[in-house]
């Protein structure tokens, strides 16, 4: 008889970020960064490529070190390598991570094995349990190259869940995604949350995914936070920059494309 599955632990902890600076050969590239994630919401960093906010979300994940200041789970502090050990963290990359010479089931399996979380009896409860909730299950003995975009997304999410994540970070979950799939995967992050408590950080430049899902939000832009709030804050900004982000208007009699040179915003 298979060992009984716990999906989730039922601890979930908060991040704070403090005076966080980061540089890559003496170019600085977050510059004073302070922020806070509430236990348990759904809080959505939104900026243009290159703002800095893919390289923030990797030092909350501990994939990236600063250069000064510090970023906290709960009281632990991410640069201590025994946080890892104490706070149950994942990541879904941008453009998923699979491994293409393995199925789905043991992409999945791949981490509580090397980790011996288990029995196999057991760790197969705990991949068909994620499969499960993502309705992936027919997929489960397919290799990637077989599965479309978003099936690729949702299996990467559900290998995520397979670690019984208390913290969950999304990297564009939504980037080459069609509409009604990028909705879908939209309502699974929401559904995650609200089914496990599981504090949850999101990056996007994906307005609708922001919208439909965070508590809070924070803008971020060329390395520092310009507005952080509620995303009733966001719908109609005073902040110029900001409204031209989330409803930049189409003028193709002065086309933006002519004053980039001159305004790097």
């Amino acid at each position: 008889m298979a060992e009984s599955v716990t999906p989730f632990p039922s601890k979930t902890f908060g991040v704070t970020i403090e005076k966080l600076y980061k540089s890559f050969d003496g170019v600085p590239v977050l510059k004073d960064i302070n922020l806070e994630v509430k236990p348990g919401e759904i809080f959505v960093i939104m900026g243009p490529s290159g703002s800095g906010k893919s390289v923030l979300l990797k030092h909350v994940a501990g994939l990236e070190q600063p250069t000064s200041g510090r970023v906290l789970i709960g009281s632990y502090d991410v640069a201590d390598p025994g946080t890892r050990q104490r706070i149950h963290l994942a990541l879904v990359f941008q453009a998923g991570a699979l491994f293409n010479s393995m199925t789905v089931y043991d992409n999945l399996a791949l981490y509580p094995r090397e980790h011996r979380l288990g029995t196999e009896p057991h760790i197969r409860d705990r991949v068909m349990h994620a499969l499960q909730i993502l309705s992936l299950e027919k997929a489960v003995n397919q290799f990637p190259a077989e599965l479309s975009g978003g099936m690729k997304k949702r299996v990467a999410i559900a290998r995520a869940l397979v670690t019984d994540p208390q913290l969950l970070l999304y990297d564009e979950p939504t980037s080459e995604l069609d509409p009604v799939m990028s909705a879908t995967i939209t309502e699974i992050i929401a559904a995650l949350r609200d089914q496990t408590a599981v504090t949850t950080v999101v990056v996007t430049h994906d307005r609708g995914i922001a919208f439909a899902i965070a508590d809070r939000m924070a803008f971020i832009m060329d390395g520092r936070i310009r507005a952080i709030g509620q995303v009733a804050d966001f719908k109609n900004p005073a902040d110029g920059v900001i409204a031209n982000f989330l409803n930049p208007v189409i003028d193709l009699k002065n086309p933006r494309f002519k004053h980039l040179e001159d305004n790097h915003e």
